[in-house]
């Protein structure tokens, strides 16, 4: 008897016999079931049915929000929301960050952490990204500032223990009389080489290959009570600032970060452009004489 088998392709194959159609048939059955259908796209569950890539970058801490990014070992942003409420603290004695050692984030894979190892001798401060001072409502709250993957490595003199330090306290001032939203993060930005061609290039320290950042935004929201809010963003380069410089000099577009950082910020404000803060058309902030690096 003549037999007709249906293959991968779709179409008729005459002239086998039953018995090897029959066999055919169950070799193509097995294949089948490990080859995407013909009927249609393959489902996303079948193409990742061994898992997906997984990085888990989310860390909801006590008081800001970290994405940690496992590649550079730094983390992408950090997210905090300062008032005069949660800069008040409600414990006698106030938490003191001495009491707080820095703490390899256990929730990250040990692959992607960084570690006091990587900080040793580098030549570089263990950088806060939401600062301790901004979390002292409980000593939780402080501590969990001291997760690595809320570090990332800065310039010691002239930049974490001075320009960005006084950035920081600016914050603060801003909160004792707003509410102020915070994003703070790393910048990877690039530089001319004396081709002409535009490279990103930066340094890694220690065995866990940490990232150092070129630069570092910081981008707040200041909402009045009963008034519109107003956006300030900052970017400094990460290396010794000289003192003195007004944090005015800082100041840069929005979308100047978000296109530097990879990812849009604040999105459900809306006309969140319209909303930077600004004076006589240019770019402007709520600063005193004493707003210096």
């Amino acid at each position: 008897k003549m037999a007709v088998a249906r293959g991968w392709f779709g179409f008729a194959v005459g002239g086998i016999t039953a018995a090897v159609a029959l066999k055919l048939s169950a070799r193509t059955d097995v294949h089948m079931k490990s080859l995407p259908s013909t009927q249609g796209p393959e489902s996303a569950a079948s193409i990742m049915r061994y898992g997906y890539p997984e990085s888990k970058p989310l860390k909801v801490r006590d008081g800001h929000v970290v994405y940690y990014n496992n590649r550079t070992r730094n983390p992408a942003w950090v997210c905090e929301h300062l008032s005069q409420s949660s800069l008040t603290s409600l414990e006698e004695p106030a938490p003191d960050r001495k009491k707080c050692p820095f703490t390899e984030d256990q929730s990250i894979h040990p692959f992607f952490r960084s570690t006091n190892v990587d900080y040793f001798k580098s030549g570089y401060d263990r950088g806060h990204l939401a600062a301790a001072a901004n979390h002292r409502r409980t000593l939780e709250s402080m501590q969990s500032t001291f997760y690595f993957s809320n570090m990332s490595p800065q310039v010691g003199d002239g930049f974490n223990r001075h320009a960005w330090n006084s950035l920081e306290k600016y914050t603060r001032r801003l909160a004792r009389n707003n509410d102020v939203y915070v994003c703070s993060g790393p910048l990877y930005l690039p530089t001319k080489t004396e081709s002409g061609k535009m490279v990103v290039s930066y340094e890694v320290i220690g065995p866990n290959r940490v990232a150092v950042p070129t630069h570092f935004f910081k981008v707040l929201v200041i909402q009045p009570e009963n008034q519109p809010p107003r956006i300030q963003a900052f970017v400094m380069p990460n290396r010794r600032i000289p003192s003195n410089q007004p944090l005015s000099k800082y100041l840069v577009p929005l979308e100047r970060v978000e296109r530097a950082a990879g990812f849009t910020l604040f999105d459900q404000l809306a006309n969140k452009y319209g909303l930077v803060h600004k004076k006589a058309g240019k770019l402007a902030g709520d600063f005193l004489s004493s707003d210096l690096t």
